[in-house]
């Protein structure tokens, strides 16, 4: 991993701290993404990150908290997303910015979306105080953002978590179905342009599909 080899030739404890992290992590949740929690060994990862197993576990001591921190690093950046929401009181706007960057991620963290589809398939088994805490409060307070828009007449009366859903399965779709959509586009990955046009068409159809625009 290239953050690990820089670290090393910069050569300060923090740089090197920081430098095999990053590479740890990367490197768990592509394996993580390829072999699910079972099939993943701490020994592969720390092969894919270019370290010694012996230093992986010095920043993780179990695969389960290594696991856990790859699940929380994407849902920090889903929710980071979703600033739009705080910053933004025109719903078109907000809900906007929301479905293109939620694209965005699946096309820049594809490995990292792979790694939390895989573990709700399996009905959350490492993640499920997850879900029933940090996930259902952050949904709860979009939700709230959304009625107030319903209640204000901006929206169509509809019920926001089946909006939040679909716009999750639509934007996620890119990222965990991404062989299927290339293989689909004569075997290639979709290009800037196709990628643009994407985030625009899906936009259009959800905003209209609730009332924000004609």
């Amino acid at each position: 991993m290239a953050w690990a080899r820089q670290a090393r030739r910069n050569g300060s404890k923090a740089a090197i701290r920081e430098g095999n992290e990053k590479a740890i992590l990367a490197a768990a949740e592509e394996v993580f993404a390829d072999y699910g929690f079972a099939g993943a060994t701490t020994s592969k990862i720390a092969e894919v990150a270019g370290i010694p197993k012996a230093n992986l576990h010095y920043y993780f001591p179990t695969k389960e908290a290594l696991y856990r921190q790859v699940i929380e690093n994407i849902f920090n950046i889903w929710l980071a997303a979703a600033a739009s929401f705080d910053d933004c009181d025109d719903p078109i706007e907000a809900l906007t910015q929301y479905i293109h960057i939620k694209m965005d991620i699946s096309r820049t963290h594809p490995k990292g979306s792979k790694v939390w589809a895989n573990e709700i398939i399996q009905r959350a088994p490492m993640i499920q105080d997850y879900l029933e805490t940090t996930l259902r409060e952050w949904t709860t307070s979009r939700v709230a953002v959304i009625e107030r828009w319903i209640a204000e007449g901006r929206l169509a009366p509809i019920d926001p978590r089946y909006l939040m859903y679909m716009i999750w399965a639509t934007t996620q779709h890119y990222a965990d179905f991404g062989h299927q959509i290339s293989t689909l586009n004569n075997d290639h990955d979709l290009s800037e342009a196709q990628f643009a046009k994407a985030k625009d068409t899906v936009t259009q159809i959800i905003l209209r599909g609730i009332g924000a625009i004609k």
